[in-house]
Protein backbone atom coordinates (compact mmCIF):
# COMPACT_ATOMS: atom_id res chain seq x y z
CA UNK A 1 0.00 0.00 0.00
CA UNK A 2 1.42 3.80 -1.04
CA UNK A 3 2.49 6.01 2.12
CA UNK A 4 0.40 9.21 1.81
CA UNK A 5 1.63 12.84 2.32
CA UNK A 6 -0.06 15.94 3.05
CA UNK A 7 1.48 19.10 1.46
CA UNK A 8 0.63 22.87 0.46
CA UNK A 9 0.88 24.24 -2.58
CA UNK A 10 1.06 28.20 -3.36
CA UNK A 11 -0.44 28.30 -7.12
CA UNK A 12 -0.42 30.57 -9.40
CA UNK A 13 -3.78 31.88 -10.43
CA UNK A 14 -4.41 34.03 -13.77
CA UNK A 15 -6.88 34.82 -16.14
CA UNK A 16 -5.97 36.12 -19.81
CA UNK A 17 -4.96 39.66 -19.78
CA UNK A 18 -5.13 40.06 -16.22
CA UNK A 19 -2.92 40.57 -12.62
CA UNK A 20 -2.60 37.12 -11.47
CA UNK A 21 -1.75 36.34 -7.37
CA UNK A 22 -0.64 32.72 -5.41
CA UNK A 23 -3.62 31.16 -4.22
CA UNK A 24 -2.53 28.42 -1.47
CA UNK A 25 -4.20 25.22 -0.58
CA UNK A 26 -3.60 21.87 0.87
CA UNK A 27 -3.07 19.24 -0.92
CA UNK A 28 -4.12 16.32 2.28
CA UNK A 29 -3.72 12.26 2.20
CA UNK A 30 -1.62 12.34 -1.34
CA UNK A 31 -0.44 8.78 -2.30
CA UNK A 32 3.38 9.18 -3.19
CA UNK A 33 3.08 6.56 -5.96
CA UNK A 34 0.73 9.28 -7.83
CA UNK A 35 1.90 11.60 -10.61
CA UNK A 36 2.21 15.42 -10.16
CA UNK A 37 -1.13 15.60 -12.44
CA UNK A 38 -2.95 12.95 -10.69
CA UNK A 39 -2.20 15.07 -7.24
CA UNK A 40 -3.60 18.19 -8.62
CA UNK A 41 -6.98 16.06 -9.93
CA UNK A 42 -7.48 15.19 -6.45
CA UNK A 43 -7.08 18.95 -5.56
CA UNK A 44 -9.28 19.93 -8.50
CA UNK A 45 -11.85 17.67 -7.01
CA UNK A 46 -11.36 18.90 -3.52
CA UNK A 47 -11.96 22.50 -4.61
CA UNK A 48 -15.23 21.68 -7.11
CA UNK A 49 -17.10 19.98 -3.99
CA UNK A 50 -16.36 23.67 -2.32
CA UNK A 51 -17.79 25.25 -5.32
CA UNK A 52 -13.84 26.87 -6.11
CA UNK A 53 -12.91 26.79 -9.64
CA UNK A 54 -10.44 24.59 -10.39
CA UNK A 55 -6.72 24.97 -11.05
CA UNK A 56 -6.69 25.28 -14.90
CA UNK A 57 -3.45 23.19 -16.05
CA UNK A 58 -2.65 21.49 -19.74
CA UNK A 59 -2.50 17.75 -20.42
CA UNK A 60 -2.81 15.36 -22.48
CA UNK A 61 -0.91 12.26 -22.93
CA UNK A 62 0.46 11.37 -19.76
CA UNK A 63 2.91 9.54 -21.13
CA UNK A 64 5.75 12.09 -21.72
CA UNK A 65 5.62 12.56 -24.86
CA UNK A 66 3.01 15.16 -26.11
CA UNK A 67 4.63 18.22 -24.10
CA UNK A 68 2.22 19.65 -22.83
CA UNK A 69 2.11 19.65 -19.09
CA UNK A 70 4.76 22.16 -18.50
CA UNK A 71 4.42 24.08 -15.47
CA UNK A 72 7.69 25.43 -12.76
CA UNK A 73 7.90 23.61 -9.53
CA UNK A 74 9.75 25.36 -6.99
CA UNK A 75 11.08 27.09 -9.49
CA UNK A 76 12.22 24.18 -11.69
CA UNK A 77 10.93 23.71 -15.54
CA UNK A 78 8.73 20.49 -14.99
CA UNK A 79 9.97 19.78 -11.63
CA UNK A 80 13.87 19.07 -10.31
CA UNK A 81 14.74 15.80 -11.90
CA UNK A 82 16.77 14.67 -15.21
CA UNK A 83 15.03 14.47 -18.24
CA UNK A 84 11.49 14.11 -16.97
CA UNK A 85 8.25 15.84 -17.73
CA UNK A 86 5.86 17.12 -15.15
CA UNK A 87 3.11 14.11 -16.07
CA UNK A 88 6.24 11.88 -15.24
CA UNK A 89 6.94 13.57 -11.69
CA UNK A 90 5.75 11.57 -8.98
CA UNK A 91 4.76 12.40 -5.40
CA UNK A 92 7.63 10.26 -3.63
CA UNK A 93 9.77 12.80 -4.76
CA UNK A 94 8.46 15.12 -1.79
CA UNK A 95 8.42 15.45 1.68
CA UNK A 96 5.03 15.06 3.89
CA UNK A 97 4.50 18.58 5.23
CA UNK A 98 6.60 20.11 2.24
CA UNK A 99 5.43 23.54 0.68
CA UNK A 100 5.31 23.60 -3.16
CA UNK A 101 4.95 26.22 -5.11
CA UNK A 102 3.55 25.72 -8.97
CA UNK A 103 3.41 28.66 -11.57
CA UNK A 104 3.15 28.75 -15.25
CA UNK A 105 6.27 29.09 -17.51
CA UNK A 106 7.51 32.31 -17.88
CA UNK A 107 8.39 33.83 -21.12
CA UNK A 108 7.67 36.46 -23.68
CA UNK A 109 6.47 34.87 -25.85
CA UNK A 110 4.30 32.82 -23.74
CA UNK A 111 1.75 34.61 -22.53
CA UNK A 112 -0.75 33.19 -19.77
CA UNK A 113 -4.08 32.08 -21.05
CA UNK A 114 -5.27 30.60 -17.58
CA UNK A 115 -3.53 29.70 -14.65
CA UNK A 116 -1.30 27.23 -15.20
CA UNK A 117 -1.72 26.99 -18.96
CA UNK A 118 0.56 29.19 -21.23
CA UNK A 119 -0.06 29.91 -24.90
CA UNK A 120 3.00 28.12 -26.88
CA UNK A 121 1.28 28.55 -30.53
CA UNK A 122 4.41 30.43 -31.17
CA UNK A 123 6.74 26.95 -31.19
CA UNK A 124 4.35 25.94 -33.89
CA UNK A 125 4.25 29.00 -35.81
CA UNK A 126 7.91 28.39 -36.25
CA UNK A 127 7.88 24.84 -36.82
CA UNK A 128 4.97 25.59 -39.95
CA UNK A 129 7.34 27.99 -41.57
CA UNK A 130 9.95 25.01 -42.51
CA UNK A 131 10.10 22.33 -39.96
CA UNK A 132 8.08 19.78 -42.52
CA UNK A 133 9.98 18.35 -46.17
CA UNK A 134 8.05 18.91 -49.64
CA UNK A 135 7.58 15.88 -51.16
CA UNK A 136 5.43 15.22 -54.14
CA UNK A 137 2.48 12.47 -53.47
CA UNK A 138 2.05 9.06 -54.58
CA UNK A 139 3.28 6.12 -53.42
CA UNK A 140 6.14 6.05 -50.83
CA UNK A 141 9.68 5.53 -52.12
CA UNK A 142 11.61 2.24 -50.68
CA UNK A 143 13.71 2.93 -47.67
CA UNK A 144 16.79 1.65 -49.31
CA UNK A 145 16.99 3.92 -52.28
CA UNK A 146 18.27 6.94 -50.31
CA UNK A 147 21.33 5.62 -48.26
CA UNK A 148 22.06 7.43 -44.89
CA UNK A 149 25.16 7.44 -43.01
CA UNK A 150 24.35 5.77 -39.36
CA UNK A 151 25.62 8.21 -37.81
CA UNK A 152 23.84 10.77 -39.23
CA UNK A 153 20.36 9.21 -38.85
CA UNK A 154 20.97 8.60 -35.38
CA UNK A 155 21.83 12.60 -35.02
CA UNK A 156 18.52 13.48 -37.16
CA UNK A 157 16.74 10.82 -34.65
CA UNK A 158 18.21 11.91 -31.31
CA UNK A 159 16.64 16.39 -32.76
CA UNK A 160 12.97 14.85 -33.35
CA UNK A 161 12.93 13.97 -30.28
CA UNK A 162 11.75 17.22 -29.20
CA UNK A 163 8.07 17.29 -27.99
CA UNK A 164 7.98 21.20 -28.00
CA UNK A 165 7.24 21.19 -24.30
CA UNK A 166 8.70 25.40 -24.06
CA UNK A 167 10.49 24.21 -21.17
CA UNK A 168 13.72 25.54 -23.10
CA UNK A 169 12.39 28.99 -23.49
CA UNK A 170 10.87 28.77 -19.90
CA UNK A 171 14.43 28.29 -18.49
CA UNK A 172 16.62 30.53 -20.50
CA UNK A 173 17.25 33.81 -19.21
CA UNK A 174 16.47 35.92 -22.73
CA UNK A 175 13.25 33.61 -22.94
CA UNK A 176 15.17 32.21 -26.59
CA UNK A 177 14.07 29.03 -28.68
CA UNK A 178 17.03 28.33 -30.12
CA UNK A 179 17.59 24.80 -28.52
CA UNK A 180 13.70 24.09 -30.05
CA UNK A 181 14.45 26.01 -33.60
CA UNK A 182 17.75 24.23 -33.77
CA UNK A 183 16.39 20.22 -33.01
CA UNK A 184 13.79 20.75 -35.63
CA UNK A 185 16.06 22.90 -38.61
CA UNK A 186 18.49 19.48 -37.51
CA UNK A 187 16.25 16.72 -37.70
CA UNK A 188 16.30 17.76 -41.80
CA UNK A 189 19.50 19.28 -42.19
CA UNK A 190 21.71 16.03 -41.48
CA UNK A 191 19.22 14.18 -44.14
CA UNK A 192 19.09 14.26 -47.51
CA UNK A 193 15.31 14.83 -47.64
CA UNK A 194 15.98 18.13 -45.61
CA UNK A 195 18.78 19.34 -48.64
CA UNK A 196 16.50 20.68 -51.08
CA UNK A 197 14.81 23.78 -49.02
CA UNK A 198 17.40 23.44 -46.22
CA UNK A 199 18.52 27.36 -46.68
CA UNK A 200 15.18 28.97 -46.94
CA UNK A 201 13.56 26.19 -44.10
CA UNK A 202 16.54 27.93 -41.38
CA UNK A 203 15.76 31.66 -42.90
CA UNK A 204 12.32 31.45 -42.48
CA UNK A 205 12.44 29.60 -38.95
CA UNK A 206 14.88 32.49 -37.64
CA UNK A 207 12.82 35.12 -38.62
CA UNK A 208 9.57 33.38 -37.37
CA UNK A 209 11.38 32.92 -34.23
CA UNK A 210 12.62 36.69 -34.13
CA UNK A 211 9.20 37.93 -35.18
CA UNK A 212 7.45 36.20 -32.33
CA UNK A 213 9.40 37.98 -29.38
CA UNK A 214 11.90 34.82 -28.23
CA UNK A 215 15.08 36.05 -26.94
CA UNK A 216 18.93 35.42 -28.51
CA UNK A 217 20.98 32.43 -26.92
CA UNK A 218 24.10 33.75 -24.74
CA UNK A 219 25.02 30.50 -24.37
CA UNK A 220 23.21 29.77 -20.95
CA UNK A 221 23.08 26.14 -21.42
CA UNK A 222 19.71 26.02 -19.37
CA UNK A 223 17.97 25.12 -21.97
CA UNK A 224 19.79 21.51 -22.73
CA UNK A 225 19.40 21.04 -18.40
CA UNK A 226 15.73 21.73 -18.46
CA UNK A 227 14.96 19.59 -21.59
CA UNK A 228 13.16 16.47 -20.66
CA UNK A 229 14.09 14.71 -24.24
CA UNK A 230 17.74 15.35 -23.82
CA UNK A 231 18.33 17.71 -26.79
CA UNK A 232 22.02 18.55 -27.45
CA UNK A 233 23.11 21.85 -27.44
CA UNK A 234 25.05 21.12 -30.44
CA UNK A 235 22.20 21.60 -32.34
CA UNK A 236 21.96 25.26 -31.53
CA UNK A 237 25.83 25.35 -33.42
CA UNK A 238 24.41 23.23 -35.91
CA UNK A 239 21.29 25.81 -36.54
CA UNK A 240 24.30 29.05 -36.72
CA UNK A 241 26.43 27.29 -39.12
CA UNK A 242 23.10 26.30 -41.32
CA UNK A 243 21.79 30.19 -41.10
CA UNK A 244 25.37 31.71 -41.57
CA UNK A 245 25.85 29.26 -44.76
CA UNK A 246 22.09 30.31 -45.69
CA UNK A 247 22.18 34.29 -45.80
CA UNK A 248 25.39 34.06 -47.74
CA UNK A 249 23.78 31.89 -50.40
CA UNK A 250 21.98 34.64 -53.03
CA UNK A 251 18.83 33.05 -54.52
CA UNK A 252 18.04 33.49 -58.20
Amino acid sequence: MANQINLTLKVWRQNRGEAGRFETYEAKNIDTDASFLEMLDVVNEELTLKGVEPIAFEHDCREGICGCCGSTVNGKTHGSHERTTLCQLHMRHFEDGQQIVIEPFRAKAFPVIKDLIVDRSGLDAILAEGGYVSVKTGNAPEASTTPIEKKLAEAAMDAAECIGCGACVAACPNGAAMLFTSAKVSQYALLPQGHPERTQRVKNMVAKMDELGFGNCSNEYECAVACPKGIDIKNIARLNREFIKASLTSEK
